[in-house]
This record gives structure tokens, C-alpha cells and sequence, in this order.
């Protein structure tokens, strides 16, 4: 069985450097900008790395007053994959550093 160099204390600073690391990428998912379209691209929702929606695009074209409910599901729809990229993208940056454990309470 291996040991963890310094024994328990060793764990423990490993596991806050670690957190430390996952804090600074955090950070800087911040500026982190990621998008996702519906609609074939008219509506479009930009996402930070905080899973922030930072800005949404809306063609002109799909603002039918009659219908609210298609540009209802085509922001949803844009705005929800979006989240879902940026989640994706952190998980992948925190998974560079804890080499895709799952450490509970680190994020």
C-alpha cells in the first residue's frame, strides 16, 4: 500500500493546495466567454465561466408577436447549452488539476 508523503498533514496540504489551484481557475473562468445558438443561429447567449449570461443575441427576424412562444424556446434553448458549455468547460480546467477525481467539497 502507498503512503502520502507526511502522512494525514500531507493530505490535508495537498488538498488545499488543490483547492487554492481550483480557486485561481475559477477566477479566470470568469472572463471566460462561451456561446451556443438555436433557431439555426438566430438567437445566440453568451455565457461567462461563473455560468453568467453575460449577453444575448436576438435576430430581429424572430420577433413575431404573434408567436412568443417559438423565441421563448429558442432563447431557452440557446441559454440553457450555453450554461451547459460552460459548466463543461470549468469541469475540464478543475479535471487538469485533480486529475478527474471527483473531490468532494473542492468545488
Amino acid at each position: 500500500m502507498a503512503t502520502v508523503k507526511g502522512g494525514f498533514s500531507g493530505i490535508i496540504r495537498q488538498a488545499h493546495k488543490m483547492q487554492q489551484q481550483i480557486n485561481r481557475v475559477q477566477d479566470e473562468m470568469a472572463d471566460r466567454i462561451v456561446e451556443a445558438s438555436s433557431g439555426g443561429g438566430r438567437v445566440t447567449a453568451y455565457v461567462n465561466g461563473r455560468q453568467e449570461l453575460i449577453n444575448l443575441s436576438i435576430d430581429p427576424e424572430v420577433i413575431d408577436p404573434e408567436e412568443p412562444g417559438l423565441l421563448e424556446d429558442m432563447v431557452l434553448a440557446a441559454v440553457g447549452q450555453a450554461i451547459k458549455n460552460s459548466q463543461e468547460m470549468v469541469a475540464e480546467e478543475v479535471n487538469k488539476i485533480t486529475g478527474g477525481f471527483n473531490i468532494p467539497g473542492l468545488l
